[in-house]
């Protein structure tokens, strides 16, 4: 069986186009099951229970992330590893309140990414079924999501409209509750 290291695993993605997303859900290569992979519930990485320290790899292997039925994977051309989720793939560290015709806030996510909240990246709130502690969250792409952390959720609480019995934000036209 093939031993896959972090390294070529690295060396593989490498070759990718830093400015597209590569077509994730068109590749279907073999599982590489010798690896263990995780993202923690503060969006941390790690690689054999060792945190993954460099973030240029980070945003690589963020960048071939998908989401089939039956849980987290990276996939490149030539092999698809499992990847452990605890919570969401991505934690929402900033955002920015814009005035245009109307308010939009962008999201900032811990690899970097930056889209504003929309139709195509709504916010949503569920509940931790034990605590009933709110879990905020917003689609980043595709079907991948983004917990808000807590820093970014009470500031928009804090800046919330009232509409009708519901707290929330106003983000490109449309009303986003928060609670």
């Amino acid at each position: 069986m093939k031993s896959t290291s972090l390294s070529s695993i690295f060396s593989e993605l490498s070759k990718l186009d830093e400015d597209t997303y590569p077509p994730v859900e068109k590749w279907n290569p073999p599982l590489c099951e010798n690896v263990h992979m995780k993202i923690d519930r503060a969006g941390k990485w790690y690689f054999m229970d060792s945190v993954i320290g460099r973030e240029r790899m980070i945003k690589l292997f963020s960048r071939v992330l998908r989401l089939d039925q039956d849980g987290y994977y990276l996939v490149t051309p030539v092999e698809k590893i499992k990847i452990e989720v605890e919570l969401k793939p991505f934690v929402i560290v900033d955002f920015e309140l814009l005035e245009q015709d109307q308010q939009v806030i962008t999201f900032k996510t811990n690899t970097d990414e930056i889209f504003e909240v929309n139709e195509k990246h709504p916010i949503k709130v569920t509940f931790n079924e034990d605590t009933n502690e709110p879990i905020p969250s917003v689609l980043v792409r595709k079907n991948l999501e983004g917990v808000l952390s807590r820093n970014v959720y009470y500031q928009l609480i804090n800046m919330s409209d009232k509409k009708g019995d519901e707290f929330g934000i106003y983000s490109s036209g449309c009303f986003y509750p928060l609670s």
